[in-house]
């Protein structure tokens, strides 16, 4: 007796990858978010594999994910897929202190950041 199952909330040519806990600021995330948003699957990984930086690995990463829940668990064909939706959110900040000059501190923050990415299956146009 488990419970039931939760109904899916996205629709039935969708499908979605989410990465939690990314150790880059949301405001840096979102540039790379906003670089493949409402491209094809292909060109947005193509602009990952040659952006320079430092967390585009991780970006693909989430969105290759996001390919292969489309492929095998919603039988979505990879050619036809769109990046539909990526969007950050805010996860932690770790507060660390750092010594300055004449006995003062200096707070250093390090965020951490969420990126969910949803990829959508559109007809080819004849």
């Amino acid at each position: 007796m488990g419970k039931s199952a939760r109904p899916r909330t996205l629709a039935d040519n969708e499908a979605k990858a989410v990465q939690r806990m990314i150790r880059v600021s949301p405001q840096k995330l979102n540039l790379l978010a906003q670089l493949i948003r409402g491209k094809k699957v292909a060109a947005a990984l193509a602009d990952l594999e040659f952006s320079r930086k430092r967390i585009a690995s991780n970006v693909r990463k989430c969105l290759e994910s996001a390919i292969a829940n489309a492929e095998n668990n919603h039988q979505l064909d990879v050619d036809d897929l769109v990046v539909s939706e990526a969007h950050v959110g805010k996860a932690l900040v770790m507060k660390r202190f750092e010594a300055k000059g004449r006995g003062r501190s200096g707070r250093i923050e390090k965020p951490f950041s969420h990126l969910t990415i949803v990829v959508r299956e559109v007809e080819a146009k004849a």
